[in-house]
């Protein structure tokens, strides 16, 4: 049974070392991640020691994290456009208030068919 070793790309690496330093665990990253536990220490050590050309390799994403980095980019772009719904439904509700405190004047009646002015 031989398998192909996987390669990582820089991101993957970068997000990994990441979530590292902001305090999760490493068994629990290299759960989610499904990574060996010592690769990530590795990865760890490579960044601490040089931060600006650690992970310079190219390595090659997998299938499923091509998807889940495609459908972040989707969330992401709702996400602005739903900020922008949201300003504009502000913005029509603060002008349907302004508008509603404006007084109106009073009608003088209700036109007929006929072009004739309501009898009073």
């Amino acid at each position: 049974m031989s398998t192909t070793r996987r390669k990582f790309t820089r991101e993957f690496k970068l997000s990994a070392v990441k979530r590292l330093q902001s305090g999760f665990p490493v068994g629990r990253v290299a759960r989610e991640l499904e990574v060996n536990p010592g690769q990530l220490h590795t990865w760890r050590r490579q960044f601490k020691e040089r931060p600006n050309s650690a992970f310079s390799g190219e390595g090659r994403r997998r299938q499923e994290e091509t998807i889940v980095a495609e459908l972040e980019r989707k969330i992401g772009q709702q996400a602005v456009e739903i900020d922008f719904l949201r300003g504009c439904l502000r913005q029509i509700e603060e002008l349907r208030k302004s508008q509603a405190e404006i007084p109106t004047p009073p009608s003088a009646g209700k036109s007929t068919k006929n072009g004739k002015g309501r009898a009073r």
